[in-house]
């Protein structure tokens, strides 16, 4: 039969068709072979991404000790949440790998973590999800709690595990320490990273490298069968061991806990140092926070002991009055005229802090004893402007002292006019970080060898153990001699045995202490000006212990106290440094001293002596004599004969004459009583602190019986009563 040519022909297209369609898919072979490439994509890459599995290998993040090898911030063991909702991940339906009631998985998830039903239901009823997770609510779960929700049995259900970091003290030094949580980076990686403090500072020394593995897998994702794994192993990072000693930082937070308990201030910061090296043993600020929880972080971000700078009111007198002894321009028993001092060209006289009142002509070492403002003003014109000022810079003042935490301050040292000059001497106007004072106040503490304050003892490698770094103590300046040093110590001590001293409340048993306290006044954003009222103060004190040869500086600053009308702003104070320091002390074995106040001596009897004689007798003894009357034989005494008395107490004499009463001014409660006792006066008091008025006029007879009226203020109502004068003055008119 013949082929009918139609035929033929469409016989010869479909030949052709197949033969370009076999000629393309050569040549595409021949391509692909040759090239190893599809579309502009390397097949071989795109076969690894789908049959080579990686995963990371987490690095452990250094942990920090304090400097006995206490843990403070350390990596533990944590799980996230995770829900798998694809069905494919399920061969079994009897045993389903896959979440198959939501409704029922959300109800019972609810009871575990800090979401609602709803949300949850909302997240495992997402449309072709493979698997979800339940954002921080599902996050960082202990051991435990997994093993809770285990046991509920929910089908899809699982965990991975991965590292936390952990603060197993709580409320510990937080602001130095810091805190690090997990971030995702760019490239979707989740890592541990440090927010503030140490943890910020030192992050990359924490942190280490994380590493990875690599193998080949099914399509499903599960190893081959004789398959290589290629690992490179993390690099964990370093521990740092801190200078922190845990023992004396709990000592610490748990006396500022009780003070914030009972005054409720709106800050405080505490600080102890070992002056012999500059290492910071403790150090700790209100308000704070929980670095686990972060709870009460929004109250303040800033570390305020390196970060923010204060007025240090009369702690700055500590290193006024170093600069005077080591000029040889302070003489303890000369005499000055306290009250007030008038600048040049400045409208209002420098005032002490009883109102300008003063206590008449005293000596220097009382005025030191009193926190007398005058007489560091005669101090200053003694040493000499310029003279001073080298010396703020050599104690360290408006340089910042390196600690190597972030954001540290330096202050602003205030010396421009005359009476800038002036107020800087005693603690106003002048800036300074507490971290500062800390180091001025080591070369005191340390016979003029001032330190540089450090917070980091060591880092170690956490796999080797070797030590990869080490702090050692350096010595930043002498500003001071050892002499000048050993003699500003015994000046200081006197502020807190003496009397008048304005220290007296931070006495402690068995230990002498040197410290200064001060009073300094708060900005007022509002006016420009400062802020009054008997609380609006920063009170603070700077101690070191034992006195003569100090192991320990403590250093609290306690801002605006809620006191009550009997308290003043040395109370919350010393109920942190007495207690941080008396157990700082014994803790570190340093061994109480059997006296420790100054000499006590016995009071003899001056019945029937002349009232020169007695007197004369008196001075010997250390004490002072006050003379009741104009006879000249003494017919009584306080306190009694054979009674003992501190260095530089009042003993009052009474004598055969007509009975008269000495200016009582700046005179304690105590005082006033043995005079109202020995001339046998009905006493009336008004007021606490000390006396700033008094009914009677000095010298002046009086007689049995007679009314006693004395005024008393504390020194935070002195100086609120200096600065209220200040403004009348300002505010009236020019004549």
């Amino acid at each position: 039969m013949k082929k009918r040519p139609s035929m033929n022909i469409g016989a010869a297209i479909l030949f052709g068709i197949f033969g370009l369609l076999f000629f393309i898919l050569m040549v595409r072979f021949v391509t692909i072979q040759v090239t190893g490439e599809a579309e502009g994509k390397v097949l071989a890459s795109q076969a690894a991404e789908k049959y080579i599995k990686s995963r990371i290998l987490e690095a452990h993040r250094g942990t920090i000790y304090d400097q006995k090898g206490e843990v403070i911030a350390e990596d533990t063991s944590a799980y996230t949440l995770v829900a798998v909702l694809s069905p494919t991940v399920t061969s079994d339906p009897e045993n389903p790998k896959h979440v198959t009631d939501p409704e029922k998985t959300a109800k019972a998830l609810s009871g575990f973590i800090d979401m609602k039903e709803s949300e949850i239901y909302k997240k495992l009823t997402s449309d072709g999800a493979y698997q979800v997770e339940f954002g921080s609510a599902g996050r960082a779960l202990s051991h435990q709690l997994m093993l809770d929700i285990k046991e509920e049995k929910l089908p899809g259900i699982t965990f991975r595990k991965e590292a936390k970091r952990f603060y197993p003290n709580g409320t510990f030094a937080s602001h130095l320490i810091g805190f690090a949580q997990k971030t995702t980076s760019d490239s979707g990686q989740t890592e541990t990273t440090g927010k503030m403090g140490i943890e910020n500072s030192f992050n990359d020394l924490l942190s280490g490298k994380n590493g990875n593995v690599e193998y080949k897998s099914d399509v499903w994702g599960y190893l081959l069968p004789n398959a290589e794994e290629h690992v490179t192993p993390p690099q964990d990072g370093k521990d740092i061991y801190l200078t922190i000693d845990k023992k004396i930082q709990t000592f610490l937070e748990e006396a500022m806990n009780q003070v914030q308990k009972q005054y409720k201030p709106k800050k405080m910061f505490a600080i102890v140092a070992d002056p012999k090296t500059g290492k910071i043993l403790a150090m700790t600020q209100r308000p704070t926070f929980h670095p686990d929880t972060r709870a009460g972080l929004e109250d303040n971000w800033t570390n305020t002991i390196v970060e923010e700078t204060i007025e240090p009111g009369s702690t700055m007198k500590s290193f006024s009055l170093a600069a005077a002894v080591n000029e040889g321009k302070f003489n303890p028993n000369e005499a000055y005229q306290s009250g007030t001092y008038k600048v040049d060209n400045v409208p209002n006289p420098i005032r002490d802090h009883n109102g300008g009142d003063g206590w008449g002509s005293i000596s220097f070492l009382e005025g030191v004893q009193r926190s007398s403002n005058v007489a560091f003003a005669y101090l200053l014109d003694r040493i000499g402007f310029e003279k001073f000022e080298g010396y703020l810079h050599d104690f360290g003042f408006g340089e910042p002292t390196n600690v190597g935490l972030p954001h540290e301050a330096s202050g602003s040292i205030l010396y421009h006019y005359p009476i800038e000059k002036y107020t800087t001497i005693f603690g106003q106007g002048t800036t300074v970080t507490p971290l500062q004072m800390i180091q001025a106040e080591s070369a005191i503490a340390n016979d003029g060898k001032m330190m540089k304050p450090y917070v980091i003892s060591k880092v170690v490698d956490s796999n080797t153990k070797e030590v990869v770094k080490e702090t050692k103590p350096e010595v930043v300046g002498t500003p001071i001699t050892k002499e000048t040093a050993e003699k500003t110590r015994k000046y200081l001590e006197s502020t807190v045995t003496s009397e008048d001293g304005t220290g007296k409340r931070f006495a402690i048993d068995g230990y002498s202490v040197a410290g200064k306290s001060g009073t300094a006044q708060i900005p007022d954003p509002e006016t420009g000006g400062y802020k009054y009222g008997k609380e609006n103060y920063l009170f603070s004190f700077m101690g070191m212990a034992p006195a003569d040869n100090p192991q320990l500086i403590v250093y609290v600053g306690v801002q605006e106290p809620e006191l009550k009308v009997t308290e003043i702003g040395s109370d919350p104070v010393s109920d942190i440094f007495k207690p941080v320091m008396q157990n700082s002390l014994k803790y570190l074995n340093i061994k109480p001293q059997e006296k420790v106040s100054l000499k006590k001596e016995q009071i003899p009897d001056l019945s029937g002596m002349g009232v020169e004689k007695a007197k004369s007798a008196i001075e010997k003894s250390g004490a002072e004599p006050v003379v009741v009357g104009n006879g000249s034989e003494v017919t009584r005494q306080l306190p009694q004969p054979g009674s003992e008395l501190l260095e530089g107490g009042k003993v009052i004499i009474r004598t055969d004459g007509d009975i008269t009463i000495p200016d009582m001014k700046g005179w304690s409660i105590r005082d006033v009583f043995k005079i109202a006792n020995i001339a046998g006066l009905k006493i009336n008091m008004v007021g606490n602190g000390f006396a700033v008025s008094q009914n009677i006029q000095p010298d002046s007879p009086v007689n049995e019986n007679e009314p006693l009226v004395v005024n008393f203020k504390t020194p935070e109502e002195q100086l609120q009563r200096e600065k209220e004068k200040e403004v009348s003055e300002e505010e009236r008119p020019l004549n």
